[in-house]
C-alpha cells in the first residue's frame, strides 16, 4: 500500500524540523555522506536559502498527515539532473520516501535523472528501484557521518 503523502512548496515554518531530520546523528550514519549543513545550523540556514533561491531546484515539503516528514528534491542541468530526499527517521519503513519520490518524479518529467546513495544503505536504494532507478556505477566516496571511505552506488531512471 503506498503512503499517503502530499507534496507542497516549502515553507519557513518547515525548516525547524528539516534541522531536526537531517542533523539526526542515526539518520546521518544510516545515509553516510554528508555535508557541512548536516551539522551547522547556520550552515544549514545558508544551504536552505540558496536552495530556495535556485530557480533550476525543483524542493518539495513531504507532508503526511499533519507533520513535515521530510523534503524530497531534483536539481542540476537537464543532463545531470539529480533526486534527493531526506525523511524523518522515525518515519522510515511506511513507504514514504517512496511515495514522495514517485510524486516528485511525476512533478519532473525530466530523464534521464541521477541519484547517489550509499551501496549498504539498502532502504534508499530500494526506494529508488521502486521508482525505476537503475544501478548503473559504483564507486568509493569519502562519507563524513562514517569518518571514512564508502561504496556508493549511482543510480539513473531512464
Amino acid at each position: 500500500m503506498r503512503a499517503v503523502i502530499a507534496l507542497r512548496e516549502v515553507r519557513d515554518g518547515d525548516l525547524p524540523a528539516f534541522w531536526a531530520h537531517l542533523s539526526d546523528p542515526e539518520a546521518q550514519q544510516v545515509a553516510a555522506v554528508t555535508r557541512d549543513y548536516h551539522y551547522d545550523r547556520e550552515a544549514f540556514e545558508r544551504h536552505w536559502a540558496r536552495v530556495r533561491g535556485n530557480p533550476e531546484a525543483l524542493t518539495r515539503t513531504v507532508v503526511h498527515g499533519d507533520v513535515v516528514a521530510g523534503s524530497v528534491a531534483a536539481f542540476g542541468p537537464p543532463d545531470e539532473r539529480e533526486v534527493t530526499y531526506w525523511i524523518d527517521r522515525g518515519l522510515w519503513g511506511r513507504g514514504i520516501a517512496t511515495a514522495a519520490l514517485t510524486a516528485l518524479l511525476e512533478l519532473d518529467p525530466t530523464r534521464p535523472m541521477f541519484a547517489w546513495a550509499a551501496a549498504d544503505n539498502a532502504g534508499s536504494v530500494r526506494v529508488l528501484e521502486k521508482c525505476g532507478f537503475v544501478v548503473i556505477g559504483r564507486d568509493r566516496g569519502f562519507a563524513r557521518a562514517r569518518d571514512g571511505e564508502i561504496d556508493e552506488v549511482r543510480l539513473k531512471l531512464g
